[in-house]
C-alpha cells in the first residue's frame, strides 16, 4: 500500500509574503521596496539608490529582529505556514524515496510519512511528521497530529530498519499527538509508548531533527534518538506554551508567559544538554530560503550519521541509553 504523495515545492516563490506580528517594521520596508520597483519598471525612472538604500534597511531591521527573538516569537516562526515541512525536505535529500503506509493493524495515517531512500548515497530509513502545506493537505495529512496507527506505523518501519541494518532519520514537526476519542479508545498512549521504546531498542543509528515544533509525546515517539538535532527558531516542548497556560493558570491568553518559562527554544535546550546540536537557519527563518534551510539542515543529518560510522548495534544501543540517562542525571 503507497500513501498519496503531495506536490511539494522547496523553491516555490511565494507571492504574497505571510508576514508575524513582530515583522510589521520590516513588512513595511519590504512593500515599500516593491513599490519602488514596480513604479521604476513602470515609469523608467530610476531610483535604483533609494531601492538599494531601502533594501539594506529592510535586510538590517531582519537581522535585529531575528537576533533577540523571544520564545513566544520563536513558537510563532515554527510554526509560520510557509516553513518547509517533512516532504520538502524528502524531496530534496531523499533519493529514490519509496514511500511506505498502513501500521498492519488498522489503517494509514498520513500525519506521519515514512519510507526507504538514499541520503547522499547512504541507504536509509525517514520517518516524518507532516502537516500539509495547503487546506487540503492539512486536513489529509491532520495537521501532524498523527493517531496510534501513525506511531504503529513508525514502529514497523524501524524494525525494518533494525533488520536490514538501516540508519533511522525522523523528522519532527507536530503540535502533539491527536487527542480525539477515536485515538484513544484505539490506544494512543501505548502506541506512543511503544514507538519511543522501539526508538530506545534500535541496533542502528537514529538522528532525529525537530524541523519546526517537537510537541510532547506525539514528538518524542519518534525523537527518542542518538543525536537531536533542532533547527534555530524551532521549539520543542512537554506542551504547547497555550496548553502549559491553560494547566498552570487556567488561562491559555498567558501562552507568552509559558513560553518564556518553559525553556522550549533551541538555545535553552542546547544549554540543558537535551539536544546535541543547533542548525543555523537563513536570516528570516528556513521559510524565507527554503532550499538554504533544507540543505544546511541535510548537511547536518550527514555529520550526525557519519559519527556511528563502523559502531556495534550494542555500542550504538548504548550510548543512546546513556544519553537520556545523563539527562536525567544533569537537570
Amino acid at each position: 500500500m503507497r500513501p498519496r504523495l503531495e506536490p511539494t515545492k522547496p523553491e516555490r516563490t511565494i507571492a504574497v509574503r505571510t508576514y508575524l506580528d513582530f515583522e510589521k517594521p520590516i513588512a513595511e520596508l519590504e512593500s515599500k521596496v516593491s513599490e519602488l520597483k514596480t513604479l521604476e519598471d513602470g515609469e523608467g525612472v530610476s531610483i535604483a539608490d533609494e531601492i538599494k538604500k531601502l533594501e539594506q534597511k529592510a535586510k538590517a531591521a531582519l537581522v535585529d529582529t531575528y537576533g533577540k527573538l523571544t520564545p513566544w516569537q520563536k513558537t510563532q516562526v515554527a510554526r509560520h505556514p510557509e516553513r518547509p515541512h517533512s516532504l520538502d525536505y524528502i524531496a530534496e535529500l531523499i533519493e529514490d524515496f519509496t514511500p511506505l503506509a498502513g501500521d498492519r493493524y488498522f489503517a494509514e495515517d498520513e500525519a506521519i510519512m515514512g519510507g526507504l531512500g538514499r541520503f547522499r548515497g547512504r541507504s536509509v530509513v525517514i520517518i516524518g511528521h507532516e502537516k500539509g502545506s495547503d487546506t487540503e493537505g492539512r486536513i489529509r495529512h491532520n495537521f501532524g497530529m498523527a493517531r496510534p496507527e501513525g506511531y504503529r506505523k513508525a514502529v514497523r518501519l524501524m524494525d525494518m530498519a533494525d533488520r536490514f541494518n538501516l540508519p533511522v532519520v525522523t523528522l519532527v514537526d507536530t503540535a502533539g499527538a491527536y487527542p480525539g476519542i477515536g485515538a484513544e479508545e484505539r490506544g494512543q498512549a501505548e502506541a506512543i509508548a511503544r514507538s519511543t521504546d522501539k526508538c530506545l531498542s534500535l541496533g542502528v543509528p537514529i538522528v532525529a531533527v525537530v524541523i519546526g515544533e517537537g510537541g510532547s509525546g506525539g514528538a518524542i515517539a519518534i525523537a527518542a534518538a542518538n543525536k537531536i538535532l533542532m533547527l534555530e527558531h524551532a521549539i520543542y516542548t512537554v506542551a504547547s506554551p497555550e496548553a502549559a497556560a491553560s494547566i498552570l493558570w487556567r488561562d491559555s491568553l498567558k501562552a507568552i508567559d509559558a513560553a518564556t518559562n518553559m525553556k522550549i527554544t533551541a538555545q535553552d535546550l542546547d544549554s540543558l544538554g537535551v539536544i546535541d546540536v543547533i542548525i543555523r537557519e537563513p536570516v528570516g527563518g528556513a521559510h524565507r530560503d527554503r532550499k538554504l534551510a533544507i540543505q544546511t539542515a541535510g548537511d547536518a543529518i550527514a555529520k550526525a550519521l557519519a559519527e556511528f560510522d563502523g559502531k556495534s548495534p550494542a555500542e550504538i544501543r548504548h550510548l543512546r541509553h546513556e544519553r537520556f540517562l545523563n539527562i536525567g542525571q544533569q537537570l
